[in-house]
This record gives C-alpha cells, structure tokens and sequence, in this order.
C-alpha cells in the first residue's frame, strides 16, 4: 500500500503570481518521496540500506527559496524539449523558430522559463499524483498549445513517473525528469564508489558546447563502455576522463526495457532506471562546485551526484537520423520511467 498526503510547501512571490506551492508525500514500505507542484520537483527521495536505516538520496532544498533561485534543475521535470538544441534554432513546416540561449551558444531545458520554473496543477491518486500543465503557443519560442500531464505512482519500491502530452501545432517535445542521485546519501562527498552499468552499445559524441556531432559511436574499447559495472572513480582515472555528459544510444522500442543500474557497495542501496525511451543522458555534477547551500546546509561539490535522464536524443529536431522529436496535433507523446530501489 501506498500513502499519499498532500500539504502546504510554499507560496510563489507576487511578481510569480503567488500561488500556493504544494509538497505531496507518497510512501511505501521502503520508499518515501516528495514531490512539490512547483516544477514537478523530486525534493525528497528516502530509500532503505542494507541495516533498513532510510536515507535521503536526492540533491535538493529544504525551502521554496532555494528552488526559486538559480539551481541546475534539481529533481526538476525539464521541457518542452530536455538538453540541447543547437544555436536555440530548428526549423519547421519552412518556418524558422529561435530558442533562448540559456547554455552558452545553445538553449537548454526549456529555455528561460522552461517547466521547471511554473506551477503545475495537482491531481491526487490512490497510490500517487497526476501535475497538468498548458504550455501556450508560443512559450520559449515553441509551437503550439501543449497540454502536459506528469504522473508519479509509487508502488512498493518502484516510483513511476509518466509523461503524458497533445498538442494544436507540430512541436518538438522530449520530457525527462532532472533529479540528481546519490546512493550514499545526499550530502556525501562524491560518488567515486558507485557501480554502474548502461544498456547501450553506442553513444552520441559531442562538440565543446555538448552539441552531439552527429556521429553514432560504438562504445566498445573506449571510456563509454558502460555495458558491465564499473567503479566510477577508477573508471573515470583509468580513461583521464573529467567525468561524463552524454547521450546513450538505447535499443529503440516501445517496451519497458532495463537500460541502467547503479549500485553504491557501502551501503547496498540499488537503483535500476527502466524506461520506454530511446536514449539516456548520464551525468556526473561535472558544473557543481559547492557554492549551492542544500538540504540540511550540504554542499555540493563537483561529482556530489549523478544523474540519468530518460529522454530523446539531444539536438534531435536538427539531426534528421536521430529519434523522431516531433509530435503532431492529433497525437500523443506518453513515455514512462520507471525507477526500482533494492538492497543487496
């Protein structure tokens, strides 16, 4: 069984039009999660250990404040379209649309003001919440009216979470949820003795602004072959690599496949990403510096965290062989993640 308690969390400044933020707690026996309207923000993600001692593995803040200041999208839902699209630019049905830059040369996540940065309305369910979102024609510069449906469910010690999205216009669209892990617990120094494994035999080369080149590479006998466990930290010395910020090339289908799992030894806390997706960006805090005052007043310095999004390729709407991007009036996106908690 899973509990669900809605409470109070915040209000919006007037300028943001000061509505009420709201925190939904959803429980199982081994998970307990927070999830707030603003951004569809995971806040809170406590999962048990080895001794059954519960602790918090998500990056985040105990107030409102800290989300509503500049943060790298913690825990956030990130869109209309997740990671980058070149120059802020794509064009459409012969029309030229431009983006904000927000990442150098390139819009990222949405842009200014993408999802993460709105309220979201909330609707409670047995085992969970289901966010609604429009996201108006022409918001950052995309196309179309968006309707956007996030819905998280807690079963056991599986969270879900499904995007679901209709839209008037041709639009590009690829939603991920933006939650940085640490399987220690979050607060801990870096995540060096964490184990991963991808499910991928190739992944999207980039440019010096992260811009995937084009190119589909083959992961095996280079630093991205992910596809047995590694030790992160030696795995990282062994290939002089700074850490990683890339696209994973996942077995495109429709089904729930595994594609993900990392284990943290100390502790035995497991997490598999399961997902409908074809690609998984994984990354490694590389731009955390510690200047962010967290939850409990953690710091977070580079490599405090990991994080796996579940998302289309990057830059997709600007690489015809990429996964289709494109989502049209009469069609709906629905896409879900599924993120499973073990001991071992």
């Amino acid at each position: 069984m899973t509990a669900v308690r809605r409470e109070a969390f915040g209000r919006m400044p007037p300028e943001e039009g000061g509505g009420e933020v709201e925190k939904f707690v959803l429980q199982s026996d081994s998970v307990r999660v927070e999830i707030l309207s603003f951004g569809c923000i995971i806040a809170t993600l406590e999962t048990k250990d080895r001794d059954g001692q519960f602790s918090d593995v998500v990056l985040g803040f105990d107030t409102l404040e800290g989300y509503m200041r500049k943060h790298p999208f913690f825990g956030a839902v990130v869109g209309r379209v997740a990671n980058r699209i070149a120059n802020g630019r794509f064009s459409l049905d012969g029309k030229e649309y431009q983006l904000f830059l927000n990442n150098g040369p390139n819009s990222l996540h949405g842009g200014a003001k993408g999802f993460d940065k709105v309220l979201w309305s909330a609707q409670v369910l047995p085992n969970g919440v289901r966010f609604f979102r429009l996201s108006p024609d022409g918001e950052e510069g995309y196309p179309g009216d968006l309707k956007v449906w996030v819905t998280y469910t807690l079963s056991g010690r599986e969270l879900a979470i499904n995007y679901q999205a209709q839209t008037s216009k041709t639009t590009p669209i690829s939603l991920t949820n933006h939650a940085y892990f640490n399987l220690a617990g979050q607060g801990s120094r870096d995540v060096y003795d964490h184990e991963i494994s991808i499910e991928a035999d190739s992944y999207l080369p980039v440019d010096d602004t992260k811009i995937p080149t084009g190119e589909v590479a083959a992961v095996q006998g280079t630093g991205f072959d992910l596809r047995q466990p590694v030790e992160l930290g030696k795995h990282l010395q062994k290939f002089h690599l700074d850490g990683f910020d890339h696209n994973f090339c996942l077995h495109q289908g429709q089904d729930r496949r595994l594609v993900a799992r990392v284990f943290h030894p100390p502790t035995g806390r497991t997490m598999e990403v399961h997902t409908t997706q074809p690609g998984i960006q994984f990354y490694t805090g590389d731009n955390l510096d510690g200047s962010l005052k967290g939850k409990g007043a953690a710091t977070y310095p580079k490599h405090s965290a990991f994080c796996l999004e579940t998302q289309n390729w990057p830059d997709a709407i600007n690489k015809p062989h990429f996964p289709n991007v494109l989502l049209h009036p009469g069609e709906e996106y629905n896409h879900t993640t599924w993120l499973v908690f073990s001991t071992a």
